[in-house]
């Protein structure tokens, strides 16, 4: 029992532990959107078909020695593939530079063409474990029940994904994780030798099973052995109920992820939701009761509405807590729903296939057909609706014994659920008749709204990507090319831009500004530039790129600016490393300002990425970055970063009035002269010189980066009552003689 129950064990770990740390070394290719984990889990689902199918086939036709044979040499390819990976790019995982996207063209075959390059073989490998070694463990040893083997397998899952954002992912290096995964796939290895040679030696002239029954657990094999194969409607029963699971899971991790960042805290929290309802409703029918579980479902889409209504005004705590308890009753009516419909002890193996089925048409439909159908993200309402819609089914099956007052509380619950339902689309249709553009694709949903159409002055066309506003211009000619939103003279790009004219022309230096910014929007900050400025946008989306460019006719900032305006698609890091291989101009000042709703990509804020942008700084230049966020607490990052590179650094923040939106920026230059100016103490900007004391608590880089480092209780004036940063005021440089 030891050796299969440590095998499965591993195996499980390895399983899902690999899987966030495939997403982050994909991550910062692909611009670090939500997308890219949804590519991943479709591969995964894809992958883990696979492996079914192969156990399946295998404990079903083949003989143990057979079998033996055939899983020990896959064993052997899978671990000569690690090796040799290894050996050719000098790690077991990652993906050499080669895949790097050259363009973002189909992106999501793309990135799963790479992981199945990078660990497919392996991952494969470890998704045939379970139900093959329990097949074995079955065969070897029939007078025991493989339980034990099931409950060890998902305890491994659960393990694996929540020690990972919280034990693995801040303290240890994409690197040594890597390394440290290729040393279990070698215990793993091992551990299936010892198995092997336990099923040869017990069970050497055993027949093929007809099916990989006895794989599962003794609460799955309560069905009589003699029973009709199922039919094609209870098939699809199965295939639509997994489906729907499957999507609500993906759906709620894009929710999640574009209004925080991309990352594995808030991958991996829905797919332990997703997983514990898998096992407890395949645990035990009595674990699942249709009134409970309706009950709850109507409650948490309630408060999966009212968070939506709130937007990034309610704390990420309770936008959590919502949108998993949404997840969870709804995957444990889909699973519980499941568990009822499952067939006959012979025909299990088939279920499960068909369950595995159902998850990869999830993945499908979210990353292919939704983008192709919708240009918003309407899977999350529909599948919530879907589960509304599989309950209600539930609860009007009348059971054999009913009293009129149970009959009318259950009819009472069914309305509920259909009003619920009903309501769902308003999820995605608010301010629906506002909208006058809207675009999905592969980096979110981008839309544009006319605002204000009674206010002649405040008449407007915003621009929104998820639920934040990423710029607006007014449509009045005499206002409309007025700097406003993040981009006000008085923001911190703002009081960049105005020191370095100041700057420059102190010391009889041309007045015109070389300026980069990473992230685009409307191009509101093309309002700040002047003739003789040029500047260059660096924007991965190319929707974006075209609404500010003219499509629609909505915004035109960046045609009727005087400057000289170039914009370079893709992903900035990318492209800034391409133009300093090539060689280019300096940049004056170089902005930071490339949230997607308010998510941010992580890689954009590491300490090599930080390094990378110096060295396009001119000698005099500054770094601004715009780190205004909902949830996340980005001051002492930037300030680590500063010390790092022995920077000064200066927080700017405005609060909103007017045509202005509260910003904080972070100002960086290795020029401490460059917070003397005396532009920086007046105006509306609130202005403080910040620096650490002591070594910083946490460094972001490409190796190590944590969201949950960031995540703080966000109050103002915090950079200043934090113990570790001092904090004095700007200085007014002394009057030129």
């Amino acid at each position: 029992m030891v050796r299969y129950a440590l095998a499965i064990f591993t195996s499980a770990f390895l399983l899902f532990g690999v899987q966030p740390l495939a997403g982050r070394y994909a991550l910062p290719w692909y611009g670090g959107t939500p997308a890219v984990w949804t590519a991943c889990m479709l591969f995964f689902q894809a992958v883990l078909l696979a492996g079914y199918a192969y156990a399946h086939a295998v404990a079903s036709r083949l003989r143990p020695r057979s079998q033996a044979f055939l899983h020990l040499g896959l064993l052997v390819v899978a671990l000569g593939a690690l090796v040799a990976r290894a050996s050719w790019t000098g790690s077991p995982l990652a993906p050499g530079d080669g895949w790097r996207p050259v363009d973002e063209h189909l992106p999501v075959l793309r990135l799963m063409r790479m992981l199945a390059a990078t660990l497919g073989l392996p991952f494969f490998v470890l998704s045939t474990t379970g139900p093959l070694l329990q097949s074995w463990f079955a065969r070897a040893r029939p007078e025991r029940s493989p339980y034990v083997l099931y409950a060890l397998s998902n305890a491994g899952s659960l393990l694996a994904l929540l020690g990972y954002p919280f034990l693995v992912e801040p303290w240890v290096g994409r690197s040594a994780q890597a390394w440290g995964w290729a040393a279990g796939f070698v215990l793993f290895v091992l551990c299936v030798l010892a198995c092997a040679r336990d099923l040869l030696r017990r069970a050497p002239a055993a027949s093929p099973l007809e099916s990989s029954a006895g794989a599962l657990p003794e609460a799955l094999s309560d069905a009589p052995i003699e029973a009709p194969r199922p039919g094609v409607g209870r098939t699809l029963t199965w295939l639509a109920l997994s489906t729907c699971a499957s999507v609500l899971l993906l759906a709620t991790t894009n929710k999640l992820s574009q209004d925080v960042a991309a990352g594995p805290f808030l991958w991996v929290m829905p797919l332990a939701v997703y997983l514990v309802t898998f096992i407890l409703a395949f645990s035990r029918e009595s674990l699942y009761e249709r009134t409970p579980y309706s009950v709850a479902l109507i409650a948490s889409v309630v408060l999966v509405t009212y968070a939506h209504k709130e937007g990034p005004a309610l704390g990420l705590g309770w936008q959590v807590l919502f949108h998993a308890s949404a997840l969870f009753t709804g995957a444990m009516v889909c699973h519980g729903e499941l568990y009822r419909r499952r067939p006959a002890p012979r025909y299990l193996s088939a279920f499960y296939l068909w369950v595995s089925v159902g998850g990869v048409a999830g993945g499908v439909f979210v990353n292919l057909v939704a983008p192709a159908l919708f240009n918003t993200y309407w899977e999350h309402p529909l599948a919530l609706a879907a589960c509304c819609a599989v309950a209600f089914a539930g609860l009007m099956r009348r059971p054999k014994e009913e009293t009129v007052v149970a009959r009318t509380q259950r009819l009472l619950r069914g309305t509920l659920l259909v009003g619920v339902a009903l309501h769902l689309p308003l999820l995605v249709v608010t301010d629906q008749e506002r909208v006058r553009f809207a675009a999905r694709n592969f980096f979110g949903v981008v839309r544009v709204l006319e605002l204000s159409p009674d206010d002649p002055k405040q008449h407007q066309y915003a621009l929104r990507h998820g639920a934040i506003t990423h710029g607006w211009q007014y449509i009045r000619p005499e206002r409309r090319n007025l700097p406003s939103a993040y981009y006000t003279p008085d923001s911190g790009l703002g009081l960049a831009l105005t020191e370095q004219r100041r700057w420059r022309q102190a010391q009889g230096l041309p007045t015109g500004l070389h300026v980069g910014m990473l992230g685009l929007g409307v191009g509101n900050s093309a309002a700040l530039l002047a003739a003789g400025d040029d500047v260059r946008f660096y924007e991965i989306n190319p929707v974006i790129i075209d609404l500010a460019r003219g499509r629609g006719g909505f915004f035109s900032t960046l045609t009727d600016t005087p400057a000289r305006v170039e914009v370079v698609e893709g992903d900035a890091r990318i492209s800034l490393e391409r133009e300093l291989e090539q060689g280019s101009r300096k940049f004056d000042v170089l902005a930071l300002d490339v949230f997607s709703s308010d998510a941010i990509p992580v890689h954009l804020l590491t300490r090599e990425a930080v390094a990378l942008y110096l060295q396009h700084l001119a000698p005099h230049g500054v770094l601004a970055l715009h780190i205004s966020n909902q949830h996340l607490d980005l001051v002492p990052i930037s300030l680590a970063h500063a010390r790092a590179s022995g920077l000064a650094a200066a927080l700017v923040t405005v609060d909103s009035q007017g045509d202005t939106v509260s910003s904080s920026w972070m100002l960086l230059s290795p020029e401490p002269e460059f917070f003397w100016g005396a532009t920086f103490t007046g105006g509306r900007a609130h202005v403080r010189r910040l620096a650490l004391r002591g070594e910083p608590a946490y460094v972001w880089t490409d190796e190590r980066s944590s969201v949950l480092q960031a995540l703080r209780p966000r109050a103002e004036g915090r950079a200043a009552a934090d113990p570790n940063v001092i904090d004095a005021p700007a200085v007014a440089r002394p009057s030129a003689p």
